[in-house]
């Protein structure tokens, strides 16, 4: 159901706090055709409010002849600000970003954000946005996961279903993103809650079974019917399955980049809030799926580029894929057990589920 806009200003000035926002900073809202109009208001008011100086950039949405989804993740790259230096300037010279478009995977970004300005991206609608206001216990929770991916050289993914993936870790840095932004330089994403690295360059080998319930990204399909990924030396090199494995290897084809292939981020979710049914009462087009990407003890991995992490691929096509059920391990060590998280909160989440089934 929808929320009222003194509902959505409160999570925003929550998510602003929590962000440092200070009077007299100026914060640079930036949109797109289909950006929430009940979001970008309450995003001015609040800002506003808390005595922010508030500009609202308005960009030209750009690749629908490219994408076949409406899903700003659909086709990566180019943005309306390739080439766009006036706009990258007002941003650079902007405390804070609200990112009401989509900003993600370009260069444009980094040079922004190299500038110490601070992005926080939020395109959810707003019920979802309410619903998976972020806190500092999140930030707390997902920085030690970071730490434990940090100091470990492999992460061994298993599932009852027969995924049995290895990828060696250390060339790239865990990146936390528990949905506000408090430092300089900083990128997230409202609403989030997990922790993610990308695997060392060709080193990521093994299977994974895709099985009933799992989620593709962009298509928020759940998985009907097991799908099998063999991996070698970092790139899936086989899809196999019935009609959903057809589907996403025509979709992956039609990008005509063998980058695409490549094994992207890997990590956990670790948001209680954020729900696995989610998918199943929203129309796809309303939403981009945050809740499948961070849904308590998930592996969320996902193909495509890594230039995120510093890398230098680049792709215009992106799978993310949020598997239910599955163990992960960082040397030898669980950190997620049959999708139940290994720590206080995880434990202590799973047993209260289990008393409702």
């Amino acid at each position: 159901m929808s929320v009222s806009d003194i509902d959505l200003m409160k999570a925003w000035k929550q998510v602003l706090t929590l962000s440092k926002l200070q009077a007299g900073q100026t914060v640079t809202v930036l949109t797109s055709a289909d950006t929430h109009p009940q979001t970008l208001r309450c995003a001015i008011a609040a800002a506003s409010d808390m005595g922010a100086l508030v500009n609202r950039l308005d960009l030209p949405p750009v690749n629908a002849e490219k994408a076949l989804s409406r899903d700003s993740l659909a086709y990566l790259g180019t943005t309306p600000l390739t080439g766009n230096h006036a706009a990258i300037a007002a941003l650079k010279a902007s405390d804070l970003v609200l990112d009401l478009m989509t900003l993600l995977f370009s260069p444009e970004q980094h040079e922004i954000l190299s500038a110490g300005t601070k992005i926080l991206l939020a395109v959810e609608p707003p019920e979802v946005l309410c619903r998976l206001v972020p806190t500092e216990g999140d930030r707390v929770r997902v920085s030690a996961a970071s730490q434990r991916i940090e100091a470990a050289r492999e992460m061994h993914v298993t599932s009852a279903a027969g995924t049995d993936l290895r990828c060696a870790l250390g060339e790239f840095p865990a990146i936390r993103e528990y949905g506000y932004v408090d430092e300089p330089g900083r990128w997230d994403h409202w609403p989030s809650g997990f922790v993610l690295t990308w695997p060392n360059e060709g080193q990521s080998n093994g299977v994974v079974v895709l099985d009933r319930g799992d989620i593709l990204l962009p298509m928020k399909d759940y998985v009907t019917e097991p799908i099998r990924l063999d991996i070698r030396e970092g790139y899936v090199r086989a899809i196999e399955g019935g009609l959903q494995a057809d589907l996403l290897k025509e979709y992956m084809a039609t990008f005509e980049d063998p980058e695409a292939y490549a094994v992207s981020h890997i990590g956990w979710g670790l948001q209680p809030r954020a729900q696995w049914s989610m998918l199943g009462h929203y129309n796809k087009e309303t939403h981009i799926g945050m809740d499948a990407r961070a849904f308590e003890g998930n592996f969320l991995w996902s193909m495509g580029p890594n230039n995120e992490a510093g890398g230098s691929r680049t792709t215009a096509c992106h799978i993310d894929i949020p598997m239910r059920r599955c163990s992960v391990a960082l040397d030898g060590t669980p950190t997620v057990i049959d999708g139940v998280v290994q720590d206080d909160i995880g434990l202590a989440y799973a047993a209260a589920r289990k008393g409702l089934l």
